[in-house]
């Protein structure tokens, strides 16, 4: 892990647990730092994978996350023939732009949890052959879920760039800092 997350106050779970999912979003902000959009849309490795279409993807994955749990339709809706959008910008479509839309994805899913009156409320899972029929999951188990999705594909997204420039994580974390400081 590049970065520290900062223990939350004592108790603090939902706390700690939006700290974690933050300290992840990070990780595929960082991957981009610095990049073109046609930097950032380019498939380095023999996976379909971009640095773009992971922002893209996570973004719309929390998306639809929190509405599942607010039981609201999603507001984009993939099919088994859209679902390939989701890794990919589309006509007029930019980095900064998914990123401003993932910003506004972040702030509704803290609010939204820091609304729920207990992480262990829950919500009905969507009808799908993976999810056990009539099953329900907590929000707690919502946040930690966020976190492994959006943990996998850091993971994924330290990969491409590293392949696209050498940059590590570590490095886009020293220079994420500096231009902060700067």
């Amino acid at each position: 892990m590049p970065t520290h997350v900062l223990a939350e106050a004592h108790g603090d779970e939902t706390g700690a647990l939006l700290s974690f999912l933050e300290a992840q979003r990070g990780g595929l902000r960082r991957a981009v730092l610095g990049l073109t959009d046609a930097q950032a849309s380019k498939r380095p490795s023999a996976s379909e994978l971009s640095l773009a279409g992971l922002l893209k993807h996570v973004a719309e994955t929390e998306q639809g996350w929190i509405e599942t749990a607010q039981e609201r339709p999603h507001s984009i809706e993939r099919t088994e023939d859209t679902w390939h959008l989701s890794f990919q910008l589309e006509d007029g479509e930019t980095t900064a732009g998914v990123l401003e839309f993932w910003d506004g994805v972040a702030r509704r899913t803290e609010e939204f949890i820091r609304s729920v009156p207990s992480l262990n409320d829950t919500f009905p899972l969507p009808e799908a052959p993976w999810f056990p029929p009539q099953a329900r999951q907590s929000m707690r188990w919502l946040l930690l879920h966020l976190i492994e999705e959006t943990a996998r594909h850091a993971g994924h997204a330290d990969i491409l760039r590293e392949s696209l420039d050498g940059k590590t994580a570590f490095g886009l974390v020293d220079e994420e800092r500096a231009a902060r400081e700067g």
